[in-house]
């Protein structure tokens, strides 16, 4: 290229997943040539999200106030605490509109291998929560993916002499499976037939 802004906007197109050299250059090509207005939006929202949005106080999801709006709605039902890995995952749950409680994000799931360990996702985070708030079940919604599995059962395990019921989203949900790509419906079956954990 003749361009090193052009180079560079491919470059930083490349960050988002999925999206190759080629996928990034007509990208680039099709903001330049037909869309500069809807590349101009693109840039301040990226430019305002990234300087406004951070992590909810309570829940841990994206939200650019101290608590989100989520958290503060009195009609949720507090006794309830849906416990996901990501902000997409909580989102693909709302989106299922089965499920009326609060929630608690993670940031990913426990992953040894690669010295990701219960601090890094948050568990003393989930912990202090409980401490402070009556919850009277926990619904572990992670990933039904090996990490996800052995994310669930630690927490669990963790819980297991606080006085809250501990249950695990039922497996419609397909096993290797992310959530944010499961549709709704297999969503709410899911958490209709949720299951207690036992406890040992």
């Amino acid at each position: 290229m003749n361009s090193h802004l052009l180079d560079e906007l491919i470059q930083s197109l490349r960050c988002l997943p999925g999206v190759g050299p080629k996928s990034a250059q007509r990208m680039a090509f099709y903001l330049l040539e037909r869309n500069r207005a809807g590349a101009e939006r693109l840039s301040k929202a990226v430019t305002q999200a990234l300087e406004h949005i951070g992590h909810c106080s309570e829940c841990r999801a994206f939200t650019e106030e101290p608590v989100c709006r989520l958290c503060r709605n009195t009609t949720r039902d507090s006794r309830l605490l849906c416990v996901v890995g990501s902000p997409a995952d909580m989102m693909a749950i709302e989106q299922a509109g089965s499920y009326q409680g609060l929630y608690f994000v993670l940031a990913g799931h426990l992953s040894p291998i690669d010295g990701i360990g219960p601090r890094e996702i948050g568990v003393d985070a989930l912990v202090s929560l409980l401490e402070r708030r009556q919850v009277e079940e926990i619904i572990l919604a992670n990933n039904p993916t090996v990490e996800g599995e052995a994310t669930a059962y630690y927490i669990a395990s963790l819980l297991q002499d606080k006085s809250v019921v501990i249950s695990r989203i039922a497996h419609g949900v397909p096993v290797g499976g992310e959530l944010e790509f499961v549709d709704g419906g297999t969503l709410s079956h899911a958490f209709n037939g949720r299951q207690r954990l036992q406890r040992s």
